[in-house]
């Protein structure tokens, strides 16, 4: 008999719909493609139908009795993801989740969760002394309302000693891929990742956000006027004091300005712009990756080949041989 994973997903009141139906069709799609039922999968809940946000209503297959009891298959060695949504603010308030995320957990192969469903986790326990990650509009308040959990506020989703947390809404796809590859290899994952219309599952590390995206986020604040430089000649040569004298500050506190705002140092958030600067260039034209290394102060081409490959996920040259006017890759 072929080994089959049993994959629950717990949705209540107001949770985010694409958390709950992401990941589950990233399983789905594993199973079409394998011509087999490999994931066996549930849908947790209260009551006939549970209210998503959007105003979609949700069909539960199981109530957490039914489900914790063997109803819908053996809990031991099964998967849990918790969904996100503004609701979970709500269940964390009520005690009997901590109690029966406790009674479960050891039993469970994998425990996770997606967007603001972390919280649920936090609340429990069950995230103390781990990496983990969520929105990121809602790390800092993870951060501070649990400081036993080590918040990774830039990462996609992050795996930790059996749990399992991501960013939100779409980052809970990256993350059900992420579970799929480890279960059954690169080349099926791929595979769904292709059904699914994605270029490719994006690695854990990757950023939550676009540099613009970032860039409108400090928008109001003091950074204003030196992200606009940034952005508007990301190959000028600076380095900390330079970009601390254009706003007059000392380098620590627009180091501390940076850290707050947007979760990383100077230096490192004047890489991802060049960065970004380089990979439109790659997609515009024919230039070789020492040229784009140079012109965009990135060092080596080498050292081009790491940085895109750890945050786009992929090398330059299937980078360029997907999306660039050229086939020619370097």
């Amino acid at each position: 008999m072929m080994d089959i994973k049993d994959v629950a997903l717990l949705a209540y009141p107001d949770c985010q719909m694409l958390d709950v139906t992401g990941p589950w069709q990233v399983f789905a799609t594993t199973n079409e493609v394998l011509g087999r039922r490999h994931y066996r999968l549930l849908l947790i809940g209260r009551g006939d139908e549970v209210m998503s946000n959007g105003g979609l209503r949700l069909r539960p297959d199981l109530g957490w009795r039914q489900w914790e009891a063997g109803d819908g298959g053996p809990v031991d060695n099964a998967s849990l993801l918790v969904a996100g949504g503004h609701g979970v603010f709500v269940q964390c308030q009520q005690a009997r989740w901590r109690e029966r995320l406790n009674r479960v957990a050891p039993r469970l192969n994998r425990l996770g969760s997606v967007c603001t469903g972390a919280f649920l986790l936090a609340d429990a326990g069950l995230l103390d002394d781990h990496d983990a990650t969520t929105h990121w509009r809602h790390c800092e308040r993870l951060a501070q309302t649990f400081p036993q959990v080590r918040v990774q506020a830039d990462a996609l989703y992050v795996h930790d000693r059996g749990r399992y947390t991501s960013a939100g809404v779409t980052a809970g796809i990256d993350l059900a891929l992420s579970l799929v590859e480890a279960d059954l290899g690169t080349d099926v994952v791929a595979t769904v990742a292709r059904e699914l219309v994605m270029f490719v599952h994006r690695p854990g590390g990757q950023s939550q956000f676009s540099e613009l995206m970032a860039r409108q986020h400090a928008s109001g604040s003091r950074l204003r006027p030196l992200l606009e430089r940034l952005h508007a000649a990301p190959a000028t040569d600076m380095d900390l004091h330079s970009m601390a004298e254009q706003v007059h500050m000392s380098s620590r506190h627009l180091s501390r300005l940076f850290r707050r705002q947007l979760g990383t140092t100077p230096m490192e958030y004047l890489t991802r712009v060049r960065l970004e600067a380089a990979r439109q260039d790659l997609i515009r034209g024919a230039a070789s990756l020492e040229q784009l290394a140079s012109h965009w102060r990135l060092g080596t081409s080498e050292q081009l080949r790491r940085l895109f490959q750890r945050h786009y996920g992929v090398s330059p040259s299937i980078y360029r041989a997907r999306f660039g006017t050229s086939s020619e890759a370097s």
